[in-house]
């Protein structure tokens, strides 16, 4: 019997806008792993996980999703944390903080099912990252995040970075965007928080560039990668011959070969990225509106002078005016 529609999602004829009431209550862009929480069930479902190592923590909700599925100790590596986060975790006793930065701290930690890979979105990084957990956690499962553009194929570096000159290249403050190859001021920009590689493509750049070559370095080892086209791409990289491998490819395949997941994905990040121009257009217009304001505003400050310094002079400025009629006999 086929599948009935999920007609929740309308709405219904009573309440005609619970889709539209739930479009606006979501942020402009999505970007959080918590909307792929149905991939990390379905990952939970195939794997037997009790210890989590995530590295990049958001805000802790999508740790707390981990502990929710059944992990029984969840290593959150941030180096910076907030008081909130660290409030959040706190209140968690499943979670526990890690200040160290990875990479070196993987090799300090116990060995996790599940690896959680969204802090630094370059090729350094990375490759350090999935180099150590292929070696040492050959049964587990790693999901990375910003797997597709922007990052696929261009390094980010937090600012201030931590890597060496050489295990960098040359960044700028501008960013991408989908409607041209070049960096641009009016394109995804970190606004201080992050550069961007000048250049994309080539080696050693971008994290599913980090990601082929672990595959191809480690392929003795039969590990694999599915990539599921939403929300900046979710990677989910694990070894063929692990327990229960051939049904999580099973399972992980309608979203993986989604070319309506693809498209729309296309489609999410070229209107996003011209939303952003026009945020830049508006600026720089406005800015030019007040440029203009101040400008006329001197001005006239310099004639209402002007005039005074006539009028002490004794000189009609009315009269001396260009233009004036003179009513002399």
């Amino acid at each position: 019997m086929p599948a009935r529609p999920n007609l929740d999602v309308a709405g219904s004829r009573d309440d005609p806008h619970a889709q539209a009431r739930r479009a606006r209550q979501q942020p402009l862009l999505l970007h959080s792993m918590s909307v792929f929480r149905e991939i990390f069930e379905i990952v939970f479902a195939h794997r037997a996980i009790s210890t989590v190592v995530e590295v990049g923590v958001e805000s802790g909700q999508v740790s707390g999703i981990y502990a929710e599925l059944g992990a029984s100790t969840v290593y959150c590596v941030d180096p910076a944390p907030s008081d909130q986060l660290r409030a959040t975790l706190t209140a968690n006793p499943t979670l526990q903080l890690v200040e160290t930065p990875s990479p070196q701290v993987l090799s300090e930690l116990p060995v996790g099912e599940l690896y959680v890979l969204d802090g630094d979105h370059n090729y350094a990084v990375l490759a350090a990252e999935l180099d150590w957990i292929m070696a040492h956690a050959p049964d587990a499962a790693i999901v990375l995040h910003d797997v597709l553009w922007p990052w696929a194929r261009r390094d980010l570096y937090y600012q201030p970075s931590r890597l060496d000159p050489d295990q960098r290249h040359p960044d700028s403050a501008d960013g991408p965007t989908v409607w041209h190859d070049d960096l641009t001021p009016a394109g995804f920009v970190g606004a201080g928080a992050f550069t961007t590689a000048r250049h994309a493509g080539g080696d050693a750049n971008g994290v599913l560039t980090a990601v082929e070559d672990a595959l191809s370095h480690h392929q003795d080892d039969g590990w694999h990668l599915e990539l599921v086209p939403a929300i900046f791409g979710m990677g989910i990289v694990y070894r063929r011959a692990s327990p229960a491998a051939a049904e999580l490819t099973a399972a992980l395949g309608p979203y993986s070969n989604s070319r309506l997941l693809h498209a729309m994905e296309n489609n999410r990040i070229a209107l996003y990225t011209r939303v952003l121009q026009m945020q830049y257009e508006a600026a720089a217009h406005a800015n030019d509106a007040d440029q203009l304001a101040n400008t006329v505003a001197a001005q006239q400050k310099h004639i209402a002078r002007l005039q005074a310094q006539l009028s002490a002079a004794g000189i009609d400025t009315d009269s001396a005016a260009p233009g004036a009629t003179s009513t002399s006999a």
